[in-house]
């Protein structure tokens, strides 16, 4: 199925314009990924093999997972564990319904194995995916793996406001999460980066750790850090968060940087604005991992992503200190097999080490 998809429906996708393509996915496996027969055929082909981690309290089948951005609205949620990944995240979600950047707003550069995309935090609102969990929830069609929603800004919300539009948000999903990614880093909102400053950081994190205070169930809260910002100031806001009590980070969001084009179609996708995501985010997203990692002593979990492609770059997070992972863009360039395959080339360099788990392996290059 794996030779299937490179041979046929990736080819075909690469004909049509990506956004066109991603909704075309998300279509499909809303569909055929939510139906008991079609879960079934999915995990017989693309099934990956156990290599259990505990993070957060909560037991990962093994570390890859599903980053935000793939199902905005939280359709396809059946579908994510039938592919092979052990955990999935939805969203990100805002607190009021937006539609996003104007079109064409995502491009592949193929060669360079990238994505770039100006999405501008399209989704139907808090309030809507809310009630299509409720609704999903009522007929026992939850997945039994964990599930994060990411939460962003609302673009017509001001900097005066942020802290309790994010705090609503998280209020409202409250009940329809494992655990929330509080998304403050990506590229294509504007002003949004503009919250990785001290006194609006702090806001926005008081406000969301004081909702989770009137709450029966305490659930972890991470952060997404940005890839652009620099070492300084990622380790400054490492610092403040881990004051504030955030329980874990997620190293990286989409970059504004470029690398040099391969091709003169790459050229053309990485002139457009965006973030950037897939392998030329790979060593950036390594080095904030590490940062994370040396600043927090290893204390709190951090999630790799970033340009996680093979098993050697996943094995690279991993020992750099991320216990969980996630992608994205090279499972649009290879296909869903590149989920079970990762797992399998990291049972097997968990084995070769002489690790008991994988857990052992984790920040492993610090030692």
């Amino acid at each position: 199925m794996g030779l299937a998809w490179r041979m046929l429906a990736n080819p075909t996708l690469k004909m049509i314009d990506s956004e066109r393509a991603h909704s075309r996915t998300i279509s499909l496996l809303s569909r055929l990924g939510e139906r008991p027969t079609g879960q079934y055929f999915l995990n017989q082909i693309y099934r990956s093999p156990e290599l259990p981690i505990e993070v957060f309290d909560m037991l990962f089948h093994h570390p890859l997972g599903l980053a935000a951005g793939f199902d905005k609205g939280a359709e396809a949620l059946l579908s994510w564990p039938a592919l092979g990944f052990s955990w999935s995240e939805y969203g990100g979600v805002t607190r009021y319904p937006q539609d996003g950047n104007p079109k064409p707003r995502m491009f592949r550069a193929n060669k360079d194995r990238a994505l770039v995309n100006n999405m501008g935090l399209n989704n139907p609102g808090a309030s809507a995916v809310r009630d299509r969990l409720i609704a999903r929830k009522a007929v026992n069609r939850w997945p039994k793996s964990p599930v994060a929603a990411n939460i962003g800004r609302s673009l017509k919300v001001d900097n005066e406001h942020v802290s309790s539009d994010y705090s609503a948000t998280l209020d409202i999903l409250w009940d329809y999460a494992d655990f929330f990614v509080l998304n403050i880093s990506s590229p294509n909102t504007p002003g949004l980066r503009n919250l990785q400053e001290e006194d609006l950081l702090e806001g926005v994190l008081r406000s969301c750790i004081d909702i989770r205070g009137r709450k029966h169930e305490s659930k972890p809260i991470l952060l997404k850090l940005s890839p652009d910002s620099s070492d300084e100031d990622t380790l400054e806001t490492t610092r403040i968060a881990m004051g504030l009590g955030i329980d874990g980070f997620v190293a990286t969001n989409t970059t504004v940087s470029r690398p040099v084009p391969l091709t003169t179609q790459s050229r053309k996708a990485l002139a457009h604005d965006g973030g950037l995501s897939g392998r030329p985010l790979h060593d950036r997203a390594i080095e904030l991992i590490e940062l994370v990692y040396q600043e927090s002593s290893g204390e709190v979990p951090i999630i790799g992503v970033g340009g996680i492609e093979s098993t050697d770059t996943a094995w690279n997070a991993i020992t750099s200190g991320a216990s969980l992972l996630q992608l994205y863009s090279s499972m649009v360039f290879n296909g869903p097999s590149i989920v079970s395959n990762i797992v399998k080339g990291l049972v097997r360099k968990t084995n070769e080490s002489g690790f008991s788990g994988i857990g052992e392996a984790v920040g492993y290059k610090h030692i």
